[in-house]
């Protein structure tokens, strides 16, 4: 999130998609946390500026609504999902940045950890 906000620059803002628990159900099992609970949690991170609902997996609905000069997106996605904001975000004269994915920071390893106890 200091990374995301640092690429807003200094007068930037910095907004981040919170996925619906119908949006996360499209590609995976159903969230720990309930939405409001993640909608709480990203709000109160200093370097988000605005939290906003997900209503779909894919950020595309969010972007084309917001128009940022930056997109962030995960490199855990599938290779064709990033590709299309890829090209969403060219068309706008926007960027996208491809941040690593971190096995350990997985929910489904830390559901793993949890219930091993």
């Amino acid at each position: 999130m200091r990374n995301a906000k640092a690429m807003a620059g200094e007068n930037g803002v910095s907004v981040v998609g919170i996925l619906t628990d119908e949006a996360v159900k499209e590609r995976k099992q159903r969230p720990i946390l309930s939405f409001d609970e993640r909608i709480e949690l990203a709000g109160a991170i200093k370097y988000n500026d605005l939290v906003v609902p997900q209503d779909a997996y894919s950020p595309l609905p969010n972007l084309k609504r917001i128009k940022p000069d930056v997109a962030i997106e995960s490199a855990s996605h599938r290779a064709e999902d990033i590709q299309r904001v890829r090209r969403y975000m060219e068309s706008i004269k926007g960027r996208l940045v491809v941040v690593p994915y971190y096995p350990s920071q997985s929910s489904t390893k830390i559901k793993g950890k949890i219930k091993k106890g």
